[in-house]
Parts: structure tokens; sequence; C-alpha cells
């Protein structure tokens, strides 16, 4: 069983930048395929970004295209999302997610495990 924490959240100013962390325990980081999604105000939850167990391929929703960089560092065990340019409506909670599947799935389905998410509040 993976446990997911994230961290990093809070109030920034459009056009700013924030980095989220999520720490993983209880499992074999580097056999997890990680990815972050968010859920903005009255919306469904989407998927935002995924990360390779193997070799680090990355796949991102054309929202964040450009913005946004997920990246992971298997010695910590921690997957991460640097974003950039943010904008209002990057408003959401943010979650991070883990599955053993080797594809970067982009459906909420696909993913076993979840944190109990972080708020992220971007002003204009």
């Amino acid at each position: 069983q993976v446990q997911l924490v994230e961290s990093g959240g809070g109030l920034v100013q459009a056009g700013g930048s924030l980095r989220l962390s999520c720490a993983a325990s209880g499992g074999t980081f580097n056999t997890y395929t990680m990815a972050w999604f968010r859920q903005g105000p009255g919306k469904e939850r989407e998927f935002v970004a995924a990360i390779g167990r193997i070799n680090y391929n990355t796949r991102y929703a054309d929202s964040v295209k450009g913005r946004f960089t997920i990246t992971r560092e298997n010695a910590k065990n921690t997957v991460y999302l640097k974003k950039n340019s943010l904008k209002p409506e990057d408003t959401a909670i943010y979650y991070c997610a883990a599955t053993a599947r080797l594809m970067l799935a982009t459906k909420r389905g696909s993913y076993d495990y979840w944190g109990q998410g972080t708020q992220v509040t971007v002003s204009s």
C-alpha cells in the first residue's frame, strides 16, 4: 500500500511560480508511474501531468504544456510539479497519484493511490 503526501500549495499571484512535492511511502517508488491531477471549484478532477518509472517520459494536459514540468527523484521517493506563469484558472486542489501500470494514463480510474491534495490559489 502506497501513501502519498502532497505539499507546497499556497496563494500566488498570476504570473508567479510554485513547486508542489509529493512524498511517497509504503511501496517501491521506482515501480510506479506518477501523476498530478487537479480539481477546480465546481469542476471534475482532471489530468495535469504524468511521469514514467523507467525512462522518465512525461505527458501533459494541453492546458499546462509549456508552463508546468513534472519530475521525479527516486532516491527521495518524491515527485514534483513545477508550475510557472500561473493563471487564475490554475486555482485548484492538486492531487498526486500513483499506478503500477506502465502507461502514462490520463484517466482518474487508472490510478490506484491518491494523496489528500494541496490547495493552490492564483490571484489575478
